[in-house]
């Protein structure tokens, strides 16, 4: 129950003023929004004040704790056992879907993976357009993707059949066009609630932000990317920024495919038009064909594979991630992962 309001030309005034609106205000005005309790012309008004203003870290977590409260949830028993691994999008970098194939990589390795993903907003191709292409059935309601991470390890939560309560919003953030707190809210509300995550962010600003809001929201080993190259993932071409939760503390640093004896390689060699160019880039990674699609597959996966404490560093991470393409785990995970799903399609 929320005692705290705010009235709407409270809100824009302090958006115009650069003010922040507090933690409780902020979750109201979110759960109004998201009900459609105020018309989109106002509606439209707030997210773009809070975004010209820029959205503080306070401002970010309301609005998932009142997204998260909406969203149907994935009930998981052991929630620090699994991971979430996703971006924000938004890169505009038109890269082929490396997190969806790293996905299959750390899973390979003993990942717990519960996937949060969606059709292609802003990309060439999104992560449920990419695992329809390779024959994985993708509406699973939550009793079955909970069956189906505790038999292959992997569950695809399908973002439109978990956050319902979006298509209040969805027409307006269509219209308007341009990026707001939506954006960076979507793998914030992961319905199984991952104790860890790994999450590719498109600009550097949210690197230190997010990982902060997700140390609000009570996750426990998180990190947040952003390669240099322009990359909402780690990256071959250049350094990548990181923001580290661990033990409750947080670290900011840098990485470089050197530090791990990988050569620098640009993403122009990984850019897709579409899905199916995408799914080929995924098949070559996962069939230990030598190049920039399996090098950037494994560096992430090695990432993830840390995240979620199968490894004790980030360079055994990787050395994980490499053997599990070279001995064929990988591919077979996926071929194990969309077969399973299909059989949920005459339920």
């Amino acid at each position: 129950m929320i005692n705290v309001t705010i009235s709407i030309t409270e809100a824009l005034t302090r958006c115009i003023e650069h003010r922040e609106i507090f933690h409780d205000e902020m979750l109201y005005l979110m759960q109004l929004m998201i009900k459609g309790e105020i018309s989109p012309q106002i509606a439209s008004a707030l997210l773009i004040g809070l975004r010209v203003k820029k959205e503080t870290i306070d401002e970010i977590t309301a609005a998932a704790q009142a997204l998260r409260s909406f969203s149907l949830s994935v009930p998981f028993a052991n929630k620090d056992d699994i991971l979430d691994m996703c971006g924000t999008g938004g890169d505009n970098s038109n890269t082929f879907n490396i997190s969806t194939a790293a996905m299959f990589v750390a899973a390979a390795a003993g990942v717990k993976i519960a996937k949060h993903g969606n059709r292609s907003a802003s990309s060439s191709s999104g992560s449920a357009d990419v695992l329809e292409q390779l024959g994985a059935n993708i509406s699973l309601n939550p009793q079955q993707v909970i069956e189906c991470l505790e038999n292959t390890g992997i569950g695809f939560m399908f973002a439109p059949l978990h956050q319902k309560a979006m298509k209040n919003i969805a027409n307006i953030r269509k219209e308007l066009g341009v990026k707001t707190i939506f954006n960076i809210l979507g793998p914030l509300t992961n319905p199984a609630r991952a104790s860890n995550q790994l999450m590719g962010v498109f600009h550097p600003d949210l690197v230190g932000i997010q990982v902060r809001v997700l140390q609000k929201l009570g996750s426990k080993h998180v990190l947040i990317v952003y390669g240099k190259e322009g990359m909402d993932e780690a990256a071959l071409g250049s350094s990548t920024m990181i923001g580290e939760l661990k033990n409750g503390s947080i670290h900011e640093y840098e990485i470089h495919p050197e530090d791990f004896g990988m050569t620098m390689i640009s993403n122009r060699n990984i850019k897709v038009n579409n899905s199916i160019e995408s799914c080929e880039l995924i098949l070559e990674a996962l069939n230990n064909v030598e190049g920039a699609a399996r090098d950037i597959v494994a560096l992430n996966a090695g990432l993830a594979i840390y995240t979620a404490n199968k490894s004790s560093d980030i360079k055994h991470g990787i050395l994980m991630a490499f053997e599990a393409i070279k001995n064929n785990s990988a591919r077979e995970k996926l071929e194990e992962f969309c077969s399973y799903t299909r059989k949920f399609e005459n339920e």
